[in-house]
């Protein structure tokens, strides 16, 4: 029994010793230790620790490095003094600097203001320390950087130098200490390198490492809540450079929702509201707040008639609106008939200018008393022009085929309602990228003619950005939308596609601000690349949650979170199972009514 028992334990014993520890899954395979640097498996780190401050160390001094582009750990020791250790030391330190005062007038010297600013740091750090007010402690504040070859070291280690010495502050590289110094940058709390200053409590708060970019003003409404301090996101996009904004995420990221929020908001504040709605989102919140909803399809009652003019500003000539209607609707018919040839563009252009010609309508026409012309009218006018027979059957279709109640109409919607929804979900593929051409023209002219404060949205704007006519209205309406006090909301979830067209980047980089939401991967290296964003950022846009995002305005860049009350998620939600039951509440009710 003695025998199996004795067996039994080496056993046991041979089991614990082949069994793998923590420490050797998480140990590195090798470590090698130079002078300069450790080169840990495959990457390489150094450690730097700071050794001199200024006089006066202002509020974020150290906020360039935490939010620098680099990989990096920061280790803070603070370690608290005897008071009454400090006490007689800096008596004796008075008793000096005063002797040396004292001898310096009686031989007669000019007066060292170094000596008297010391007496007077002395005294008051004294007389702080004595009241309670201040506190003693000895700072020690490391650096470690990581890089792949010890150039790429060294480049780190002179923008984290030059960063500091521009506010005065000194630090270098633990030379021939570096397995010290790595030792104390891991996060077991002991200060091997000990490499430490002495700093009373008002300079030390000042490197208070949990700091991040903040967007909050004392106007505007709330977007959200920052997630790395919680503090909010409020601002008047109106404040900014340009009221644009551009939202990229994948289907089911939020985006549509933070918007709504945003329109919710938008209008307690005063401002007009217009969305181009692809998908129908917006009818609940239109219908909730009172909103006009226009239902745009071929069977739609509602009607746009592209040859609209709008009526000019004061400050503005009509030559300039009648130029610039004819280039959108030649623009326009570039879409509707695929392919034309410059030549065909000549006759189109000339063709716009004689159907306007055929009801009166000049440049020096008082736009306010027309009746303008209608798809049919433009195709007479082709089919008796030179060159323009082909054109005029192509165009049929608009006029006389399936699609002539779409575009052959007079107008009949009205947009001064503060929130305008036109919804294009009905509306067949093929025409899709048409009728928000036609709807955004007409958005267009009205907001040239009638000057207040509008956010325009167009959801899905990559159904635009597929013709370079369309990229180029909207390109258009992001360049002057500022001198209408308008801003345009482009939203899409389709990158890559957005960023081909031509005017896709132009549009981004006339946006005040940048919303970024969960990207998918085969869309976050464009997103990172076009951004400039960097390899946290870009690990951040694929792990977020949903409603969780990344704004950019300039050179903030703020992991934000949107945040709405019960009642707002009520009226702006998206889930489907929450509108199923908002339905079926509003039937039930409707029932009990009858």
């Amino acid at each position: 029994m003695e025998k199996d028992i004795t067996s039994n334990v080496g056993e046991l014993i041979q089991k614990t010793v082949d069994q793998p520890s923590v420490q050797d899954l998480i140990a590195p395979s090798a470590i090698k230790i130079t002078p300069n640097y450790l080169q840990i498996g495959t990457r390489l780190c150094r450690t730097l620790f700071v050794f001199l401050y200024p006089r006066y160390l202002n509020t974020g001094w150290f906020s360039p490095i935490i939010n620098a582009d680099r990989v990096m750990d920061i280790t803070m020791f603070i370690h608290p003094t005897d008071v009454a250790e400090v006490l007689k030391k800096l008596r004796k330190k008075l008793t000096e600097v005063e002797s040396q005062i004292n001898i310096e007038r009686e031989k007669g010297l000019v007066r060292d203001p170094v000596l008297d600013t010391a007496r007077r740091d002395i005294e008051d750090l004294r007389d702080r320390l004595i009241q309670g007010t201040e506190k003693l402690f000895r700072f020690g504040l490391y650096v470690t950087i990581y890089g792949d070859t010890p150039k790429e070291l060294s480049d780190v280690e002179s923008l984290i130098i030059s960063t500091l010495e521009a506010r005065l502050i000194y630090a270098k590289s633990a030379a021939f200490q570096q397995d010290i110094a790595f030792q104390s940058a891991l996060p077991l709390g002991t200060d091997n390198l000990f490499v430490n200053t002495n700093l009373n409590t008002a300079p030390l708060s000042t490197s208070f490492p949990f700091v991040s970019s903040t967007f909050t003003s004392d106007r505007g409404i709330l977007y959200g809540l920052n997630r790395h301090n919680n503090s909010l996101v409020l601002f008047d996009r109106f404040d900014l450079e340009n009221a644009n904004m551009t939202i990229f995420g994948k289907s089911g990221s939020g985006k549509s929702y933070a918007i709504k929020l945003e329109i919710l908001r938008s209008l307690m504040i005063g401002n007009d509201v217009i969305v181009i709605d692809p998908e129908n989102e917006y009818k609940h919140l239109a219908e909730a707040v009172g909103g006009t909803i226009f239902n745009i399809s071929i069977a739609s009652p509602y009607h746009i008639n592209p040859f609209d003019l709008p009526l000019p500003r004061p400050d503005e000539g009509p030559q300039e609106l009648f130029r610039g209607n004819i280039i959108n609707l030649v623009g326009l018919l570039k879409i509707m008939l695929g392919n034309i040839s410059s030549e065909e563009e000549g006759v189109l252009d000339k063709a716009v200018i004689e159907t306007y010609a055929s009801r009166d309508i000049t440049a020096e026409t008082n736009f306010a008393n027309i009746t303008p012309p209608l798809m049919q009218d433009l195709q007479t006018v082709l089919s008796s022009m030179d060159g323009g027979s082909g054109i005029a059957k192509r165009l049929s279709r608009y006029t006389e085929g399936s699609f002539a109640g779409f575009v052959n109409q007079a107008t009949n919607v009205d947009i001064k309602n503060k929130l305008v929804v036109f919804s294009v979900r009905d509306m067949e593929e093929e025409l899709r990228p048409i009728a928000m051409y036609i709807i955004l023209q007409h958005i267009w002219n009205i907001i040239r003619s009638d000057l207040r404060k509008r956010i325009i949205v167009v959801d899905e704007a990559w159904w635009l950005m597929k013709y370079p006519e369309g990229g180029s209205f909207l390109f258009a309406i992001a360049k002057r939308g500022r001198k209408y006090f308008v801003g345009l909301t482009t939203i899409t979830q389709d990158v890559p596609d957005f960023m081909n067209s031509s005017f896709g980047k132009p549009i981004v980089t006339n946006a005040s601000i940048q919303f970024l939401f969960k990207q998918s991967p085969a869309a976050v290296d464009v997103v990172q690349k076009t951004f400039n964003l960097t390899e946290e950022e870009k690990y951040l846009l694929l792990s977020n949650d949903i409603g969780e995002g990344l704004l950019l305005a300039g050179l903030k860049h703020i992991a934000m979170r949107t945040i709405a009350s019960y009642t707002e998620d009520q009226i702006i939600t998206s889930d489907p199972s929450q509108l199923l039951a908002l339905q079926k509440a509003k039937d039930e009710f409707a029932a009990a009514e009858k």
